[in-house]
């Protein structure tokens, strides 16, 4: 197995990991904050998949320019009328593209990132390794998210549905 088929592989896995932590829910509940914190499990699809989006894009371009919305906070919120089918499939269409483009610039090839807010005039330059494993560490780490509101929603944790 390649290096990319790999890394994609892995993160494929934490994608998976967090549409189970879906399975079942209901619409209405997409946008409930079950904890302290402001995330919802709509907000955290929603989040991933414009991140998943901002990222092709950076593959895609190769111009560093920074992609519409790639900073707005307003993608950490569940959209209005979000129903849990139309985000995964959302999610899913993302990730493909994703997937689509490491494959086709390859692991190896360096990129210029976009300007972050935090560091006005630093242009990075990264190989598209360090994306993918951004994506599955952001993955990774938003998949343990939702897994904590979830089981706070209504007690469906992650794990309990693995054999469902």
């Amino acid at each position: 197995m390649t290096e990319t088929r790999e890394l994609l592989t892995a993160l494929r896995e934490q994608r998976d990991t967090l549409r189970i932590t879906l399975r079942g829910l209901a619409d209405d509940q997409l946008a409930v904050r079950s904890t302290v914190s402001e995330l919802t499990l709509g907000g955290i699809v929603n989040h991933l998949t414009r991140g998943e989006r901002s990222w092709t894009h950076v593959l895609s371009s190769g111009t560093g320019g920074t992609p519409p919305g790639m900073f707005d906070m307003e993608q950490y919120e569940t959209p209005p009328g979000a129903t849990v089918t139309a985000l995964l499939t959302a999610y899913e269409e993302a990730a493909r593209a994703t997937d689509d483009a490491v494959a086709r610039v390859g692991l190896d090839r360096v990129v210029p990132l976009p300007e972050a807010p935090w560091e006005p005039g630093v242009v990075a330059r990264r190989p598209v390794r360090w994306i993918v494993l951004r994506l599955l560490r952001e993955t990774a780490q938003h998949a343990g998210h939702a897994d904590i509101v979830r089981e706070a929603i209504d007690g469906a944790g992650t794990t309990a549905q693995l054999g469902d």
